[in-house]
């Protein structure tokens, strides 16, 4: 399969899964936005008011890039899972293994997809978040590079958990049991140098807190990690869980059955 055909075939997975997504906007871009922007209010301006300063900066200030960081991970995670497991409980899924195209390609057709719907809710929950707060961008480039790699590596734990899924109910394990207590505990309403000394180097151990620090010095120039020990964090999770998501596609494991 050249390279000619395996764009077509990349460029049509992930026209699918864009087209998928904003076809039921109202459901899949809206709700995440109300969500957040009720985390706004209550977290920003009830409780903010009580909170006063952290990190030099009004609380509102600083839980926005946490909160905005907070709905790329989760649409980004929701997408692929969803997505790629209807796929495989339509067996249309096999079509794709039983043709040339690469095992790369369907991962990242699926993956950029997440990404996509990931972005374009955090673009919403920005635009959103200027209504309480006031926002100056430190540095652009580590902003926007911060947040795609976060779209990235969790579209890529959604595929995974797609793979790994038998029914529609495992689908909600993940996000339910993981992903939401990680966030949470991810420095998204808190500094961690907040934290007594042992539970700060226990948050070092999730790797939300590297994605949330590094995406918040991108806005505020502020962070409880080294934003070179956050990127490198993020690209190894990124690699490894790649790795995973290809060895489970070669092998066929909860498709091949």
């Amino acid at each position: 399969m050249n390279w000619r055909m395996q764009f077509n075939a990349f460029s049509t997975i992930i026209s699918k899964e864009v087209r998928r997504f904003t076809r039921i906007w109202v459901q899949t871009l809206i709700p995440p936005a109300i969500t957040i922007a009720l985390y706004f209010v209550i977290f920003g301006e009830l409780i903010g008011r009580r909170v006063g300063e952290v990190g030099g900066f009004d609380y509102m200030e600083y839980i926005v890039p946490g909160l905005i960081m907070m709905s790329v991970i989760t649409n980004s995670y929701s997408n692929v899972v969803s997505s790629f497991f209807s796929t495989k409980f339509q067996r249309s899924v096999e079509e794709m293994l039983v043709s040339p195209m690469p095992n790369y390609v369907v991962i990242w057709g699926f993956v950029l997809g997440g990404v996509a719907r990931g972005m374009s809710v955090g673009a919403i929950v920005t635009g959103l978040s200027l209504f309480f707060a006031h926002l100056d961008v430190v540095n652009l480039w580590i902003t926007i590079s911060m947040v795609t790699l976060t779209a990235v590596l969790f579209s890529l734990g959604g595929f995974i958990n797609a793979v790994y899924a038998k029914s529609f109910d495992d689908i909600s394990v993940v996000p339910t049991f993981v992903l939401t207590p990680l966030t949470y505990l991810g420095g998204v309403f808190y500094s961690i140098n907040m934290l007594p000394e042992f539970w700060a180097t226990v948050s070092k151990i999730n790797p939300i807190v590297y994605m949330v620090n590094g995406f918040r010095y991108g806005i505020l120039g502020v962070s409880d990690i080294s934003i070179g020990v956050a990127y490198g964090m993020v690209i190894v999770f990124i690699l490894c869980l790649y790795g995973w998501a290809h060895w489970l596609l070669q092998r066929g494991v909860g498709i091949r059955q």
